[in-house]
């Protein structure tokens, strides 16, 4: 599998997409009273050199959270995830089981860091793996650690992150969302987060590629 995950993450360096990042605070009965909202391309330079070009300005009407370091961390690297070769060594991993996800035969895994050091970010959850190719079909947890400190607290919400076939080998992160309620001190704060990834197109090439 992280062989696999290997291919996948080099086949998609290869590949230009759209990142659109939606963040709501719910109030009790789900209606929105804050949001956040950005829109990035993921693009390559004239020297091929990977890079992001915000498309508009980022809207923050969050009344209530605060997006931090982490927070925009964990969109680029723990919610599109590819657990490669050289990232599988951080992680412990155990067999829970055959389950079909997605319309595809998967193993399940769970997956937890073995240790985390400060600064560290890191997945913890299961994760869905084709039987036939070892591809990562779905995963579903939280980036850790949470942190708390006497003065301050910063949560972060349990995902699910979809993937689908790009090219009929590799599959592609397509959808991250997450309806979850952070435990403050204060009080309890509902959370939406959408993360799209769409528009994927081969660097040089003129055909491109949306999942649905």
């Amino acid at each position: 599998m992280a062989h696999r995950e290997s291919e996948t993450e080099a086949e998609r360096n290869e590949y230009m997409y759209r990142q659109t990042v939606t963040i709501d605070e719910l109030d009790d009965h789900g209606a929105a009273r804050g949001a956040y909202r950005e829109v990035r391309d993921i693009i390559f330079s004239p020297q091929h050199e990977r890079t992001e070009e915000a498309i508009g300005r980022a809207e923050n009407r969050l009344k209530y959270l605060l997006l931090t370091d982490e927070d925009f961390r964990d969109i680029r690297e723990i919610q599109p995830l590819v657990l490669t070769e050289d990232r599988l060594w951080n992680y412990e991993t155990k067999f829970r089981g055959e389950e079909a996800m997605d319309d595809v035969e998967c193993w399940v895994l769970q997956v937890r860091p073995r240790q985390i050091l400060e600064g560290q970010r890191f997945f913890e959850g299961m994760i869905w793996v084709d039987k036939k190719e070892y591809n990562i079909v779905r995963l579903e947890g939280e980036a850790v650690p949470q942190i708390r400190t006497t003065k301050t607290e910063n949560l972060f919400p349990r995902f699910t992150t979809i993937r689908k076939p790009m090219d009929g080998r590799h599959w592609f992160p397509v959808y991250t969302y997450a309806d979850d309620t952070l435990e403050f001190r204060t009080g309890g704060q509902r959370i939406r987060l959408r993360i799209a990834y769409g528009n994927y197109r081969r660097f040089g090439a003129v055909s491109t590629f949306t999942p649905r």
